[in-house]
């Protein structure tokens, strides 16, 4: 049934691929097998123990088929995976991960080879249908059937981008000669980038002769929110002398807490507010003093951050880096000793509590989500390259002995589907709903599958078979059935 249905519904890659391990198991399957195929190490077929569905995996660890409800998956470790999900019209595409990708949801897809050739489109969330086509740093080009919103670039000749590099717009002509940026209002016209510059916005100008000089000015403004309501906006005043040796901001002028930040390095550093004061000699690593009046605490670092004493409602810490540390907020929770031979952190804000142990970063983690209001919680624990293990909201379990990625890049799902079964030797399973787990050792030259009903053990590859369930028990010796007995029925009381 499960090789049937994946070549009516699967792509057709995938169905070359089931029809190939179809070949295979009708060339070294012996005949009266049952629904679930155990061919030495060429071909295994089992039920899924943490949701419903099937897998099939053939040669050990390099090609597996997998489906579960509305979602097939296949997969040709470490070359490339395919995952669709019909229900949710999501597809996953890896080759050599992370060489080239391929990832779509709905109409919206987005392809990369090495994060350098991409090619995205689609409509997003705003209804807007783009294409976007990047050879990075040096073409970029988008089209829509809005002409507004088309723009080309090549880098560093001539274009024009929108919502690229962490700006809304951005023209240039012979970069570094000459080119524009705008984020929201501010509008900046940079020549010789990045040592001249002009600067306007709302109520804003300002210019930039770097390093020599510069200054930049901004007037109170007002703004209408989200619910009707006037709202201000401070200004502020920043200049700067042969940078980084001399600046001083004065910020948030007008509105509520304004600050005065000043500093001429490497003599001091010093902040003032209505809220906070900071004062630094000399910067960066010399005597820190803050008086945070907002938070309720007080704190000295001499020099910090690497010897730091707080003391207040808002904060305690102790700090000699790299002896032995403990900060402690409202809300979060920090400790290490000998860093980074063992490190704690606890962040608790109800009703999520999550707290961290590391030891030497990411030799040994473990981690635990709470939500306090369910009682629900997740943990992973992982020893690097030994193992990781697993426990979700819903209380399943998993183990992977021998993880060299999962712990340095945890939750990725192609590291998952493209390299974990190669050196996975040892998996388990265990679900909370309905009681079922399962192992496989050595890519199920030993596997055993539990229910509370049935039990259900393989050797050698399923040469040596044994299964147990409420209709009796039977044992097969390289598909010699062994022996096989039947429970009696139970009998029925009398009426």
């Amino acid at each position: 049934k499960l090789i049937s249905r994946s070549l009516t519904r699967g792509r057709p890659f995938t169905k070359h691929l089931i029809a190939v391990g179809f070949c295979v198991f009708v060339l070294n399957s012996p005949p009266g097998h049952s629904a679930e195929w155990e061919s030495g190490p060429l071909i295994h077929e089992f039920k899924l123990t943490l949701a419903p569905g099937r897998r099939l995996e053939a040669i050990g660890p390099l090609l597996s088929y997998e489906q579960r409800e509305t979602q097939t998956q296949w997969a040709f470790p470490p070359f490339f995976s395919h995952t669709f999900d019909e229900g949710t019209d999501a597809e996953e595409f890896d080759f050599a991960y992370p060489l080239l990708t391929y990832d779509r949801f709905g109409t919206e897809y987005r392809f990369q080879f090495l994060q350098v050739f991409s090619l995205s489109g689609g409509q997003n969330q705003q209804e807007n249908a783009r294409k976007r086509f990047t050879l990075f740093p040096i073409y970029f080009q988008q089209r829509s059937p809005d002409p507004g919103l088309n723009y080309t670039a090549v880098v560093p000749f001539y274009g024009r981008l929108e919502n690229r590099l962490f700006r809304d717009e951005i023209r240039f002509v012979l970069f570094p000669l000459y080119g524009q940026s705008r984020k929201k209002d501010v509008v900046t016209d940079n020549y010789l980038y990045p040592f001249f510059h002009l600067r306007h916005g709302d109520a804003l100008q300002g210019w930039q002769f770097w390093p020599l000089a510069g200054y930049e000015h901004k007037d109170m403004t007002t703004r209408t929110n989200r619910d009707g309501e006037a709202q201000t906006i401070g200004g502020h005043k920043k200049f700067f002398a042969l940078w980084p040796v001399f600046f001083d901001e004065k910020l948030r002028i007008g509105a509520e807490n304004p600050e005065h930040h000043q500093a001429l390095l490497p003599l001091y550093s010093r902040l003032r507010s209505t809220q906070r004061d900071s004062t630094t000699l000399p910067w960066p690593l010399g005597l820190t003093v803050t008086d945070d009046r907002a938070k309720k605490y007080r704190e000295v670092g001499a020099p910090w951050p690497l010897i730091v004493f707080a003391r207040g409602e808002g904060k305690t810490a102790n700090r000699v880096w790299p002896l032995f540390s403990h900060a402690k907020t409202p809300i979060l929770e920090s400790e290490f000793f000998l860093w980074p031979l063992y490190k704690y952190s606890r962040a608790h804000a109800p009703p999520l509590d999550r707290e961290r142990t590391r030891i030497l970063f990411f030799l040994y983690s473990d981690l635990v989500e709470r939500n306090e209001e369910t009682g629900t919680a997740l943990q992973r624990t992982d020893l690097w390259p030994l193992f990781t293990a697993k426990r979700d909201r819903d209380g399943n379990e998993r183990l992977q002995l021998i993880a060299p990625l999962e712990p340095l890049l945890p939750n990725n799902k192609s590291i998952e589907r493209n390299y974990s079964p190669l050196w996975s030797i040892w998996r388990s399973e265990k679900s909370a709903k309905t009681g079922a787990s399962s192992q496989s050792f050595l890519w199920n030259l030993y596997r055993l599958h539990t229910t509370p009903e049935t039990r259900k053990c393989s050797l050698l590859f399923g040469l040596i078979r044994y299964q147990s369930d409420p209709e009796g028990k039977r044992l097969q010796m390289f598909y010699v059935p062994v022996f096989k007995t039947r429970k009696p029925p139970v009998a029925r009381p009398e009426p």
